[in-house]
């Protein structure tokens, strides 16, 4: 799956984008596996919102068995 982060959180992570496997992960489980050894994007990743193939995540539980691409888009200021 590819993963894409912006703002804040490519910060944190230190890159815009990464590839993982993500098989047979929810949602709960690969924020805790993106975040793991990471303490500034662990607790991005608690703040922001989850695009799965475009689709907001309102669920940890929510299956990624099917996702292609999740986005990580931390709360920003602006208007």
């Amino acid at each position: 799956m590819l993963i894409r982060y912006f703002a804040g959180a490519a910060e944190a992570a230190g890159v815009h984008s990464t590839h993982v496997d993500a098989s047979g992960l929810d949602a709960g489980a690969l924020v805790q596996t993106l975040g793991r050894g990471n303490p500034a994007l662990e607790q991005v990743l608690k703040v922001s919102s989850l695009l799965a193939d475009g689709v907001r995540i309102t669920s940890p539980s929510t299956s990624l068995t099917e996702v292609t691409q999740l986005d990580v888009l931390p709360p920003f200021a602006g208007g």
